[in-house]
C-alpha cells in the first residue's frame, strides 16, 4: 500500500516529468509555446515546490499542502480543457493568440492585425498523439495527478493513520 509520502512524491515527480517534456518538446523539438501553453505549466511549478515541502517536512501543516497540491493539478486540467477546446474550435480563446475573424476587417486594419499577430497562435495543434492534442494530454494526466494528490488528503483522513 502507497504510503502519504509516495502518494505525494508520485504527484510531484509526474508534475516535474510532464514539465521536462514540455521543455523538451520546446528545445529539442522546436515547439514554440504559446501563451496558454505557458499558463498549464506554471500549476505544475506549484505542485512541485508543494511535493518537495510536503516531503521534506519543511512545512508540518502537510495535510494543507496536500489539498493545495489538489487544486493546482485541478487548475492545470481546467486550462488543459480550455486549451485543448480552443484548439479543436470548441470555443474561442484569447483574442491575443487565435486567429480572429477577419471579413468584416477593412484591408488596413487587418494588414495591422496581420503585423501585430503572435508568432505561435493557441488555436491550432502543434503536436497530437492519438488524435489528443499536448492540451488535452495535460488535462488528462493533471487529472491522473490530482487523484493522487486527492489519495493523499483521503489517506490522512484515514484513522489508522492519524499520527502522520
Amino acid at each position: 500500500m502507497m504510503t502519504v509520502y509516495g502518494r505525494i512524491l508520485l504527484a510531484a515527480t509526474g508534475s516535474a516529468l510532464l514539465l521536462m517534456a514540455a521543455l523538451a518538446f520546446q528545445y529539442l523539438g522546436g515547439l514554440v509555446p504559446c501563451p496558454l501553453c505557458i499558463w498549464q505549466r506554471w500549476p505544475h511549478l506549484a505542485a512541485v515546490f508543494i511535493g518537495i515541502l510536503a516531503v521534506t517536512a519543511l512545512w508540518r501543516q502537510r495535510r494543507t499542502l496536500a489539498i493545495l497540491g489538489t487544486v493546482a493539478m485541478a487548475a492545470s486540467a481546467v486550462l488543459g480543457f480550455y486549451h485543448a477546446g480552443v484548439e479543436y474550435g470548441w470555443w474561442p480563446g484569447p483574442g491575443s493568440c487565435t486567429a480572429g475573424d477577419a471579413t468584416r476587417l477593412s484591408t488596413d486594419d487587418l494588414m495591422a492585425q496581420i503585423m501585430e499577430a503572435p508568432i505561435v497562435r493557441c488555436d491550432e495543434v502543434s503536436w497530437s498523439f492519438l488524435s489528443v492534442s499536448m492540451a488535452g494530454w495535460n488535462a488528462v494526466v493533471s487529472l491522473g495527478l490530482a487523484a493522487l494528490w486527492t489519495g493523499s488528503i483521503v489517506w490522512w483522513r484515514m484513522p489508522f493513520n492519524r499520527e502522520v
